[in-house]
């Protein structure tokens, strides 16, 4: 027979019997379904990451007072912080990055660099502009004249903070466009040179940001960003600390920039030669390397609930097959006494076994594409199509239904053709 007549008969069994081989591709089709359905789920935080932190640039780097810890904190930037932590003394740990060791290093740094200081005033303000007011989630940072450049923040309207606005510390703001929207409309008209009120203090519009987007991870356009200067007038910033950010103008010069930069801040901190820092300088780039490394953790486990759930299903399936050899015990009688050989009956039993595990993957991935991308609805990040599991994933429910029919199929083509015609 040819293989077209053999893959018929085999179609025709499984169709034939719809509810056993609908349960069946139902279980496998689950197991795929949290496989893909995670691991597109996993590629659409990766593209958020990565916009999100990108969008830092990947020539910049920042100088905090501690280490960033983000999830596990598992990332190789992070182990390095954590050896570090131990060889600082206790007493001279997580000191507070002043105003005055921040201003001295803007100054001192000679490296080609634009350097930005600043701080972050509250993480949840209330604003208000009349009637109008935002929920208490604004966050309210200070920043100098070069901050918008850092931050790859672009105005849409108004100007920067000029060198007055910096030296006179006066209530001048910038509105992200989330802001913006809540307290003018959509429309947002006449936003600059009006007042708005940051908690019980009044300022002076005179810039409105570009939108630069939700990532799921970071709100950038819920921000109100005053002048570094205005932050230490209004919030006392004597016990806040503040951060330096750094961006290079040739990336290729990137390494240079950090090390004079961690001889500098050592200097400015009176540490001697045999202190380690008691200070922290992060790449951007390697912020989103710390959560890739996190997000590894979800992918071996999607990997591991896949795999457990296909043996369990190919153990069901090889179940299925052994019944239905018993079932068709006649047929296959038939079938002999009509000319068909051991092979032609081998193969009709696994060609049935791979169309409904083949039906079960692809029904997995379909149904897990569609529940990965509801993470990209919610990060606002585009549909993810994970080519490399979807072939993956028919691949492995392929081999499945192929070993789980092996067997199945061995014991229907020794069946003695006389014995199987007497079967009732």
């Amino acid at each position: 027979m040819q293989f077209r007549d053999i893959f018929s008969l085999a179609y025709s069994s499984v169709s034939a019997n719809r509810l056993r081989a609908g349960l069946t591709i139902s279980i496998i089709a689950f197991g795929i379904m949290a496989l893909v359905g995670i691991l597109t789920a996993t590629e659409s935080m990766k593209n958020s990451i990565y916009s999100s932190f990108a969008s830092m640039g990947a020539n910049s780097f920042s100088i905090q007072n501690r280490a960033l810890r983000i999830f596990m904190g598992d990332g190789p930037d992070a182990k390095k912080s954590d050896k570090q932590k131990k060889k600082v003394k206790t007493s001279n740990a997580n000191i507070p990055i002043t105003w005055v060791e921040a201003r001295d290093f803007s100054r001192r740094f000679s490296f080609p660099a634009t350097v930005s200081v600043s701080v972050t005033a509250s993480g949840g303000a209330t604003v208000y502009k009349g009637d109008n007011k935002t929920n208490p989630n604004i966050q309210v940072l200070g920043g100098d004249e070069n901050y918008l450049e850092f931050s790859n923040y672009k105005l849409k309207e108004g100007r920067n903070f000029n060198q007055l606005d910096m030296e006179t510390g006066r209530n001048v703001a910038i509105l992200g466009t989330d802001v913006a929207k809540k307290l003018y409309g959509d429309a947002m008209k006449n936003v600059i040179n009006s007042n708005i009120r940051v908690g019980n203090v009044r300022y002076r519009v005179i810039g409105l940001l570009e939108a630069k987007g939700n990532s799921g991870f970071m709100s950038a356009d819920k921000v109100v960003i005053t002048t570094v200067t205005n932050t230490r007038r209004v919030y006392g910033g004597n016990s806040m600390t503040y951060n330096i950010g750094v961006s290079v103008k040739d990336i290729n010069h990137m390494d240079a920039a950090v090390g004079e930069a961690t001889g500098l801040f050592r200097i400015i901190r009176h540490l001697h030669v045999n202190e380690e820092e008691n200070f922290y300088i992060s790449k951007s780039d390697s912020i989103g390397e710390m959560l890739f490394s996190n997000l590894s953790y979800v992918v071996a486990a999607a990997a591991l609930i896949g795999i457990i759930t296909l043996f369990g299903s190919a153990i069901g399936l090889t179940n299925i097959m052994l019944v239905s050899v018993a079932e068709r015990t006649r047929e296959i009688g038939v079938n002999k006494a009509l000319g068909a050989t051991r092979t032609v009956i081998r193969r009709q039993f696994v060609y049935e076994s791979i169309i409904i595990s083949v039906l079960g993957g692809a029904l997995g991935v379909l149904l897990g594409m569609l529940v990965g991308n509801v993470v990209s609805l919610l990060m606002h990040t585009s549909f993810v199509i994970p080519w490399f599991w979807i072939f993956a994933g028919i691949s492995l429910c392929a081999g499945v239904g192929l070993m789980a029919g092996i067997f199945p199929a061995i014991k229907a083509s020794k069946l003695d053709p006389i014995i199987a015609l007497r079967y009732e």
